[in-house]
């Protein structure tokens, strides 16, 4: 069965994989930080590397003078059966195996100076490697630059800021257990690995504390107040750890003989000897791999809750994106015809008041028309100077004898042509309205969002039946016009005191009727007549011109805005259906990503359930 550790070193693996873990993800960020992991911390040449390499067996990581650690190394120990082959694998190059660990050295040493380049500057942004072998416990370990006090040549003066600002961001998060490493022939007072893991834990239920180099000690010294939690308490107990030799180092001591030489040390000490049962880098493996065990049993409940909220999350999202799309031309028209339709609701729904938007027809003609009509120039039209030219006009050589009726017609005629304006100016502001209603229905179409190609068509569908919808709207409300310049209403006319009843003199008609026809009187009648029936019409148009618009374009909008586009998409083929249906390839690869991470997710969920109900 295998292991609590093995099985959230896969989910991290496959995190990984996916370029989750620091990528930008959310969820997966989430996901990483609940999966407890070690940090190892410590000082510049506290001998962070040696007791990694201790614990894995093999000489693996780069060494050399100042800052060699300048990127985060995610190390995920997996114990394979006896006699397997040891290999190691690097998650920027999943299919290559590595099994010379000097190629491992170096390929760890180039994808550092793939993001850092060739200077001594630092990155946060972690390499992965994975090893396999029958002589490592599962483990996961993360080796951080070395706490450092002052910027060498060629790195910035922030450098020691940066270094301990990335190393925080690991060790603060409450999931993380802390492998602080401080040297046996330093006061532990110094300690930059202690100070720091005090600062995040103070009470030390993460830290674990090692010992390092304590066969450099003086002579006649030894670190028993250290280990022996006498110095400073830890909750965990310390753990000493004699690295190799920079001799050893530099022969290439096999790893095997490097352990053995160490657990002779503690063996046959004067001053550990009582103390060799719990000391060297094979128990400190083993200790940190059974709590780092219980560490995770102890999480699962929360580690599930997150994953069934991410599952939750993600089958709503590939809701939202939507399957991928059939290849045979009947299922493509079908979905096509779908999503038309699902747009068209979404318009209706505008224009009937379910989403905002329709109310701006309204305001066309509750607001737009009625202030045009107010500031059409009748004023200047029906002036008395306009009044008296056009009347003298219309008599001719002849004058009129009571009413001037040609000039009544005229001066009708002339203020009805005014209304023509107002009239498809509402007809365009509706259009306008239509239109802007059209693109936010594709907007918010969520199934629609997928394919770019399709929403351009149909929006150029859609505009193209708002156009031929405008122009009949423009015929009709003219016509509105023009039918009341083509035919008067008689009986308003009817109904105005005959002039020849109110002239000044009855006893001389032809005298009165010259005086009256050249008293600004008589043309102020004219005018005041005139604008009395010009009202009357204004008052029809503004009530029949509305009537029109609406169903001429809101109407026929509402009823057949795609229906020619019906007719034309049925007739399209297999090839041009499935160009219409050509999805956006950042959507394409939004949902091939969140179909892994689906699947990811489902996978550690039925996996942690297995492992946890195994044991």
């Amino acid at each position: 069965m295998e292991s609590l550790i093995g099985l959230v070193n896969r989910i991290q693996r496959a995190c990984t994989a996916l370029g989750d873990y620091g990528g930008g993800d959310q969820a997966f960020s989430s996901l990483w930080d609940a999966l407890p992991s070690v940090a190892v911390v410590g000082g510049q040449s506290s001998g962070k590397s040696s007791v990694l390499e201790s614990i894995v067996g093999r000489d693996f990581l780069p060494r050399g003078s100042g800052i060699v650690t300048r990127r985060p190394l995610v190390l995920q120990l997996h114990k394979t059966e006896e006699g397997q082959h040891e290999y190691a694998e690097f998650g920027h190059m999943q299919r290559r195996r590595f099994t010379d660990f000097a190629l491992v050295r170096k390929e760890i040493s180039d994808e550092t100076e793939r993001i850092t380049g060739k200077t001594k500057q630092i990155s946060p942004v972690p390499i992965h490697l994975s090893i396999y072998s029958p002589n490592v416990v599962n483990l996961t370990l993360i080796d951080l630059p070395g706490l450092t006090k002052v910027a060498v040549e060629g790195q910035s003066e922030s450098i020691v800021q940066d270094i301990e600002n990335m190393v925080r961001s690991y060790v603060e998060k409450p999931n993380c257990i802390i492998l602080a490493i401080s040297p046996a022939n330093q006061d532990i007072a110094t300690s930059d690995a202690i100070k720091l893991a005090k600062e995040v834990d103070p009470t030390g239920e993460r830290t674990f504390g090692v010992l390092t180099k304590l066969d450099l000690m003086d002579k006649g010294t030894n670190a028993l107040d250290v280990l022996e939690g006498r110095s400073y308490r830890l909750q965990h107990p310390w753990v000493g750890i004699v690295n190799r030799s920079q001799a050893d180092i530099n022969k290439n001591v096999d790893m095997v003989i490097a352990r053995r030489k160490e657990r002779e040390y503690f063996s046959t000490s004067p001053d550990y000897g009582h103390l060799a049962s719990k000391m060297g880098s094979e128990y400190l493996a083993k200790l940190l791999s059974r709590h780092l065990e219980s560490v995770i049993r102890a999480k699962i409940p929360s580690i599930t809750s997150l994953i069934n909220k991410s599952i939750d999350e993600l089958e709503s999202e590939m809701d939202h994106l939507g399957r991928p799309i059939a290849v045979d031309a009947g299922a493509q028209l079908y979905t096509i015809l779908e999503l038309c339709r699902a747009f068209d609701r979404i318009f209706k729904e505008h224009l009937e008041g379910g989403r905002p938007g329709g109310d701006r027809i309204y305001g066309v003609f509750d607001n737009q028309l009625p202030a045009a009509l107010r500031k059409l120039p009748f004023d200047r039209h029906l002036s008395l100077q306009n009044v008296r030219k056009i009347v003298s006009e219309a008599d001719g050589y002849q004058p009129h004898l009571i009413a001037p009726e040609q000039g009544y017609r005229r001066l009708i005629e002339g203020s009805l042509n005014y209304f023509r304006g107002p009239a498809e100016a509402s007809v365009d502001a509706v259009h306008f309205v239509l239109k802007e209603l059209v693109r936010k229905s594709i907007g918010e179409c969520q199934e629609l969002k997928r394919f770019p190609t399709l929403q351009s068509t149909i929006a150029g569908a859609a505009n193209e039946a708002l156009e031929r919808f405008r122009e009949e709207s423009k015929k009709t409300v003219v016509r509105l016009v023009d039918m009341e310049s083509s035919y008067l209403t008689v009986d308003f006319f009817r109904k105005l005191p005959q002039e020849v009843e109110k002239m000044g003199n009855p006893g001389n008609p032809a005298a009165a009727n010259t005086i009256d026809r050249i008293s600004e009187g008589h043309f102020r009648r004219i005018a005041s007549n005139v604008s009395s029936y010009i009202i009357m019409i204004s008052d029809t148009l503004r009530n029949s011109i509305p009537k029109a618009v609406v169903y001429c374009q809101v109407k026929e909008a509402k009823q057949c805005l795609l229906n020619y586009f019906y007719t034309q998409i049925g007739k399209k083929e297999g090839k041009q259906l499935a160009d219409l249906l050509d999805e956006d390839p950042a959507l394409m690869e939004r949902r091939v990503q969140c179909a892994k991470r689906l699947e990811l997710y489902k996978k550690a969920r039925d996996e942690i359930d297995s492992v946890s109900w195994a044991r």
